[in-house]
């Protein structure tokens, strides 16, 4: 049995989807009760209270972890999950970690989840640890502009870096935790172009048939935004990067080819995907 914890988002849910049509026996991992696939079983958690997570982990063989805003929950202890885990008698841990682990390591978030890959190193279970850079999915809060303005909003509007499909990201979790030969691997995840802001709003206009207007904010307007939905500490990173990208952060990685033998996908394949949320 494979756990994924934030079975409901951009990432965990294609995930269990594909565990799940694998034949895999999956448990998904969720704050709230949550529609699942047929077959798969669902179990309410609060990542930031590991030991919540103790029902879900019984019997299972592997762990998708994906820490996100519980990193930095009041009190959190995430390391805690991967001890709960291996008492548990997990044997395999695939961590989502952050790009700017390597790239920013002075991040206050990013010093963080160093953290939780140093354990994960040496708690003696077999692990991966994905790496990914931006999100396409960064995209969906544009979606109510979009459909009631016919705006994008966004700072920084000509500064582009090499964002990733979450599905790409599901599929390489997916491989790391079916397969043994990666285990041991540090893996960043980009898409396969560099492309700003004011592109992705070109190209939803596009997929949608009709003009789409960009509006540049200002990067206290963007932390403001951000910070109802991620911690201050984690805006300001994220801030950081896509305001002046370092040469790391531009760089076009090879891992999602190398780990599914196919090149990532563009950005407007994402959106062709997604577009029901823009109209």
């Amino acid at each position: 049995m494979i756990v994924v914890t934030g079975a409901t988002g951009n990432v965990g849910r294609p995930l269990t989807q594909a565990l799940a049509e694998a034949g895999e026996q999956v448990t998904a991992v969720s704050r709230h009760a949550a529609a699942v696939p047929d077959g798969v079983r669902h179990v309410s958690a609060d990542l930031a209270e590991p030991a919540g997570l103790t029902l879900a982990l019984d019997g299972a063989k592997a762990l998708f972890l994906l820490l996100s805003g519980d990193l930095h929950a009041p009190a959190a202890r995430p390391t805690d999950i991967i001890d709960l885990a291996a008492a548990s008698g997990v044997r395999r841990v695939v961590l989502l970690s952050s790009q700017g682990v390597a790239t920013r390591p002075l991040g206050p978030s990013r010093i963080a989840m160093r953290a939780v890959e140093d354990a994960l190193r040496e708690s003696g279970l077999d692990w991966a640890v994905l790496r990914p850079g931006g999100f396409a999915s960064n995209a969906f809060p544009w979606g109510e502009s979009v459909r009631t303005q016919g705006t994008v909003a966004a700072p920084f509007g000509d500064v582009g870096v090499p964002i990733v499909d979450p599905g790409d990201i599901a599929e390489v979790a997916a491989a790391c935790l079916l397969e043994d030969r990666h285990a041991g691997g540090v893996f960043e995840l980009t898409g396969p172009e560099v492309i700003t802001p004011r592109q992705q709003a070109e190209a939803i206009a596009v997929a949608l048939g009709s003009p789409v207007r960009f509006h540049e904010l200002t990067r206290e307007e963007a932390k403001a935004a951000m910070t109802r939905f991620v911690p201050p500490e984690l805006a300001d990173d994220t801030l950081d990067i896509i305001a002046a990208p370092n040469p790391a952060e531009l760089r076009i990685s090879p891992d999602v080819e190398r780990v599914l033998g196919r090149a990532p996908r563009p950005f407007n394949d994402w959106v062709a995907r997604s577009i029901a949320a823009f109209r």
